[in-house]
């Protein structure tokens, strides 16, 4: 039995100084060295300040659509819906937002939405979408604040993340910073 217990003590140790002292200093450290200390990209307009690597809610019809959350955009909370594709529910609440999306966007069809605008990512977090999902909301947003389709296309080349050949995903854009800008089209700064 000492044979058992002793190594098993002292394995429940290491494992305790391990992943409670060492591995979270480690953490700490690396994010010492990130910018802005691993205290995320804060961005600051319209008098509120914003946290660019989290996303935000946007449902006026004058903005670009978010990717959806299945946290309700609380950065607390992180985590997705963990239901699956044939589960009756994540299929109603899918079907909910294509259903959205075409009433607020006519002339889409059902085929071109982008899968980002109708379901969460695994964090509920993302504050991006593909460049896709931001061309197909343009014909609304153009509509709206009266800018021309072609700027506003241009607008999502120039504020577009290219992903590295399309191995970590696809080409993305950070929808915070594609709205900002958009609203200082409008005010003319």
């Amino acid at each position: 039995m000492k044979r058992e217990i002793l190594p098993s003590i002292l394995l429940t140790l290491v494992c305790i100084l391990f992943f409670a002292g060492f591995y979270p200093m480690a953490v700490w450290l690396v994010a010492q060295a990130a910018p802005n200390k691993g205290k995320g990209f804060i961005i600051a307009a319209n008098d509120k300040t914003y946290y660019q690597n989290i996303g935000q809610k946007f449902t006026q019809d004058q903005y670009f659509c978010s990717r959806p959350s299945a946290v309700a955009y609380n950065a607390a909370a992180s985590g997705g819906s963990n239901k699956g594709p044939s589960n009756p529910d994540y299929l109603h609440t899918v079907q909910t937002r294509i259903d959205s999306f075409l009433a607020h966007n006519p002339g889409v069809k059902k085929e071109e939405i982008p899968s980002d605008l109708v379901t969460a990512s695994g964090s509920g977090l993302d504050p991006d979408i593909s460049i896709a999902a931001a061309l197909v909301q343009v014909p609304r947003i153009a509509r709206i604040r009266g800018i021309r389709e072609d700027s506003l296309r241009e607008l999502i080349t120039k504020s577009g993340q290219k992903s590295w050949s399309n191995i970590l995903g696809p080409d993305k854009i950070n929808v915070l910073q594609l709205n900002l800008a958009l609203d200082r089209i409008a005010s003319g700064k």
